[in-house]
């Protein structure tokens, strides 16, 4: 059987202001300023790999906090029987996989792919998934390796070495990002692929060239694994045990040491999306250039990427340009310095602007809230929840709220009453109240909620019964 392993986890801090620590780049859709119907990067991953032969169910390794994210987006591909392992910290991609090697059946061929790919050709990704699994059952160790079209710095190297069968190569070796001279000459050579960080191997297979090549690695992720706890949709990795894991790459730890490495060429329109200018590469252009996605107005602008998300932009004179809107945000930049985005997040974060964060549109498990307006000593929020979704029972110390209903019927409980509000209708929460919002019809409940207080920070929430397992 053939398990797909995704690696969720990552920031994408490159792509910001779109993509947001608590809401990162492989969760988004980027075909489209409204993203709403479009599939992201993530279920492009698993969509992708429908109609392979014997191909099981997922299992997706992500960070804790993308969990909700996790299980609402793959329930929108209808994929049931995933395991979600959520990582209580980031330790790389070897423990990562060794993780999802050890949930795995010994026999199973895993698929390790990250969630932040674009792959164009689907029919050429399945024809060499079909080879690298002849590989991996023969023993080998399979990566997959870019056919290279331009002398690219921002990516690794693999050279090629013997012929094996299948139309695959023995690994001669791995090769850091090179200069570009160097590069150039990788891309003359010929027997040069970009490392694209996808792998195929059986699950015994990698476990036991990872007991040669990182013995303590796998002795932790063995306790580690000993120590699993499921609750609801998700599989959490105990975080003391984990703490003490080492942390390394599959490149490290396994493939530059092995000597079962084989690469497979991948010609398949593919790109990692590393940064904006990424972007503008694979997105379709109009005549004069452009990606133009949202409410964007134009005159003598050539070459650049503008995506608007919340309002008109009208831009005059501009060669070579990103410019991308959000509700809270405007990443304005030349595209050959758009690798600098990650240090405007690092100094977001020194400051703790929330920008760097999340967005003012948050996607909970119940549905969504919106910030619209926030001042001082109050808030404005548009709250969205699903068809037979609750929020959990709570209190606030420092707030109180009111709730207006725009459409659809919500089952308010506030203290000892419980009672139902229709469009129009309004109540109010008091301070340290216990209360709970819920939605039992087969319509959305959307709703206004006005917050007065002294602190109105998403931390100030006591739970006391939540149905995703958030109350202590």
């Amino acid at each position: 059987m053939i398990i797909p392993v995704v690696l969720a986890g990552g920031s994408g801090s490159r792509l910001w202001p779109l993509s947001r620590q608590l809401h990162p780049k492989q969760f988004i859709s980027f075909n489209s300023a409204d993203s709403a119907d479009q599939q992201t990067l993530f279920q492009q991953s698993l969509s992708r790999l429908q109609g392979i032969e014997g191909l099981g169910a997922p299992i997706v390794v992500c960070n804790e906090e993308h969990r909700f994210l996790v299980a609402e987006q793959l329930r929108q591909l209808d994929i049931i029987g995933a395991t979600i392992l959520l990582e209580p910290f980031g330790r790389n991609t070897a423990p990562a996989v060794a993780m999802a090697a050890l949930l795995a059946a010994p026999d199973d061929c895993l698929l390790v792919l990250p969630a932040d790919h674009v792959i164009r050709d689907v029919q050429e990704l399945q024809r060499v998934i079909s080879l690298g699994a002849q590989l991996a059952e023969a023993g080998h160790l399979v990566t997959f390796g870019i056919v290279a079209n331009s002398p690219e710095t921002g990516y690794g190297y693999i050279q090629c070495g013997e012929a094996l069968d299948n139309q695959g190569f023995q690994v001669k070796r791995f090769v850091e990002k090179p200069a570009l001279e160097i590069a150039k000459a990788y891309l003359a050579s010929g027997d040069y692929y970009w490392n694209s960080g996808m792998f195929m191997f059986k699950a015994a297979g990698f476990l036991n060239e990872l007991s040669k090549h990182a013995a303590h690695m796998l002795q932790v992720c063995r306790i580690s694994s000993a120590g699993l706890q499921t609750d609801n949709d998700f599989t959490r990795i105990p975080a003391d045990i984990f703490s003490t894991c080492p942390s390394d790459s599959i490149d490290y730890a396994v493939m530059e040491k092995t000597s079962q490495a084989a690469v497979i060429p991948l010609d398949a329109n593919w790109n990692d999306l590393g940064a904006w200018n990424s972007l503008w590469e694979v997105a379709e252009k109009d005549a004069d250039n452009n990606v133009l996605l949202g409410d964007v107005s134009c005159i003598d602008v050539h070459n650049s990427y503008i995506r608007s998300g919340s309002r008109l932009i009208a831009a005059i004179g501009l060669q070579d340009m990103i410019v991308v809107d959000t509700a809270d945000a405007v990443l304005i930049a030349s595209k050959d310095q758009v690798q600098s985005v990650k240090q405007i997040v690092q100094k977001l974060e020194m400051t703790n602007r929330a920008e760097s964060l999340g967005h003012t549109l948050v996607y909970r498990p119940w549905g969504s809230y919106e910030s619209l307006v926030l001042g001082d000593g109050f808030q404005v929020k548009h709250i969205r929840v699903k068809p037979g979704a609750s929020l959990s029972l709570q209190m606030h110390h420092h707030r109180a709220e009111h709730w207006v209903v725009i459409q659809g019927t919500a089952t308010v409980t506030c203290d000892d009453n419980v009672f139902d509000l229709q469009a129009n209708e309004s109540t109010f929460i008091p301070l340290g109240s216990k209360h709970r919002l819920q939605n039992r019809c087969a319509d959305w409940v959307d709703l206004i909620e006005v917050q007065t207080g002294g602190y109105l920070g998403e931390d100030d929430i006591v739970r006391f019964d939540d149905v995703y397992g958030r109350a202590p």
